[in-house]
């Protein structure tokens, strides 16, 4: 089945730990402006969603009770709607405003473009 978004393990660890100490996450994708192009993690809610934002995924992630939603503006998503994203973790100090800023670990994204049966499959 084809998705926008996947999960590396080590991310998925991270996750787990996140949740553990702070309870139910989500992720905004940046649009470059304070954050670069980083995933940002935070609590379910912290940042609000809206009209102007498009639902990427949710995340079935083992050990995480609830699915872990994955956001991106709708602006962004014109331009990176052919795009399979990949969220991985690195050694190295996460954004000011994502949780995993204090753990010694950033969240980012590695990309790839879609293939034309992903395309035709999530439509």
């Amino acid at each position: 089945m084809a998705s926008r978004v996947d999960v590396t393990p080590a991310a998925a660890d991270l996750m787990r730990q996140l949740r553990g100490q702070h309870g139910p996450l989500m992720f905004h994708q940046s649009g470059g402006c304070c954050d670069g192009s980083s995933p940002m993690c935070y609590l379910e809610g912290e940042f609000r969603t809206g009209a102007s934002d498009v639902l990427l995924q949710s995340l079935a992630i083992e050990g995480v009770p609830e699915p872990i939603t994955f956001w991106m503006s709708a602006a962004q998503f014109a331009l990176w709607k052919h795009t399979h994203l990949t969220v991985d973790v690195v050694p190295g100090r996460g954004s000011g405003f994502s949780l995993e800023a204090p753990e010694g670990f950033r969240f980012l994204i590695r990309s790839r473009l879609l293939t034309e049966a992903e395309l035709a499959e999530l439509g």
